[in-house]
């Protein structure tokens, strides 16, 4: 059996949106920024047919005080490498910082990338390099929407992926 597609996940903008207004009911935490969090991604995130990867600056911290609230097991957390170089060349081609390291990561397998900060320029790059990859850009003053998984999960179960 294939190994399922990969969805990486970031979390500022698409499970902690921006906008205005934003509270969700909840316990209290110690981070304010908490207070955004919908649990109800827990059970839609767990109901794709991908294996999540947190790809975010909150490492480690998204299995430590993201996961037990919206009900997930532990995840992967995607890393990149240390490479000065490497990361003003991609800055200067106006690739994301993470765009590479995710490439990479995937290998060979299909992969969907939720982020907020996807640009045409990472769409490129990840079409020449890779292949099979869904980029979702998500809007970041609502988060991840209903619409955002029906496309998610359309795209997962495709014959192809």
């Amino acid at each position: 059996m294939a190994a399922l597609p990969i969805l990486f996940l970031d979390v500022d903008g698409p499970l902690l949106p921006f906008g205005e207004g934003i509270a969700h009911r909840g316990p209290q935490h110690d981070n304010p920024l908490l207070a955004r969090l919908d649990p109800m991604h827990g059970p839609w995130l767990a109901a794709l047919p991908c294996e999540l990867v947190w790809a975010t600056t909150w490492m480690e911290d998204a299995n430590d005080l993201l996961a037990p609230l919206l009900g997930l097991p532990k995840l992967p957390v995607a890393t990149w490498p240390d490479d000065p170089e490497t990361e003003e060349q991609d800055a200067h081609r106006g690739l994301h910082w993470k765009t590479r390291g995710l490439v990479a990561h995937a290998g060979t397998r299909p992969f969907a990338w939720v982020d907020d900060e996807i640009t045409h320029k990472d769409r490129a790059w990840v079409a020449e390099h890779h292949g099979k990859a869904l980029l979702h850009k998500v809007n970041p003053r609502h988060g991840l929407t209903d619409a955002d998984y029906l496309e998610l999960d359309t795209w997962l179960r495709a014959p192809n992926c």
